[in-house]
């Protein structure tokens, strides 16, 4: 089963690979090299099934895609969707600063990850499958990782906001796990994995 993956991130492609290469072996996924969207959804589950749809309607073939975040406390909740830009600019170190600078002498440093994974399949055997945005079939499923914003970045794996994210029940940041354990419990993790269970019952990939 052919399945693209809707994003230019060859960090987040990477990272995929690893989440659903182990639980789908018959899943091959293919990268996408199309036009991205504008991901003007206020939501995550929005904006990870506008990327989805466009990848399908530009392929013809399933395609998934995430839209993920950090949400903080204190800052009302941002940087939220607007973490890849939080700075102004598409910047992982300038974002993160910039998060770090609006909590200096903040003693709630709560925050969790959240991440949705979205299907969508153009071509629907089921004439059920098919709503009102014509999409054939489309599924989203959301992951929540829990834990508290570091004072000073750590670690030197993962990406975006991962060297200032400790998770809940750690005492280190997510850049400073190595890529199986923070698969095994990031929120990127968690929404692929019940994603899996959804392509393995549809295309029986499993």
């Amino acid at each position: 089963m052919k399945v693209v993956v809707a994003t230019h991130n060859a960090h987040k492609v990477a990272e995929l690979q690893r989440i659903l290469g182990a639980a789908l072996p018959g899943l091959e996924l293919l990268p996408y090299d199309g036009p991205a969207p504008v991901e003007d959804a206020d939501s995550f589950a929005g904006n990870a099934l506008i990327k989805a749809r466009a990848a399908a309607a530009h392929t013809g073939l399933p395609a998934i895609a995430d839209d993920s975040g950090v949400s903080v406390d204190a800052l009302a909740g941002a940087p939220g969707v607007d973490s890849a830009h939080y700075s102004g600019e598409r910047d992982d170190a300038a974002n993160l600063r910039l998060v770090l600078t609006k909590l200096v002498d903040e003693p709630n440093r709560a925050a969790q990850f959240t991440c949705a994974a979205a299907l969508v399949d153009p071509v629907g055997t089921d004439p059920l499958d098919v709503d009102e945005s014509g999409a054939a079939f489309e599924h989203v499923e959301l992951g929540i990782w829990p834990g508290t914003i570091a004072h000073e970045p750590a670690g030197g794996g993962g990406f975006g906001y991962d060297p200032i994210f400790i998770p809940e029940g750690y005492s280190i940041t997510s850049a400073e796990l190595t890529a199986d354990e923070k698969n095994a419990i990031s929120h990127r993790g968690r929404a692929f994995a019940a994603l899996a269970r959804v392509l393995a019952e549809r295309y029986g990939a499993a």
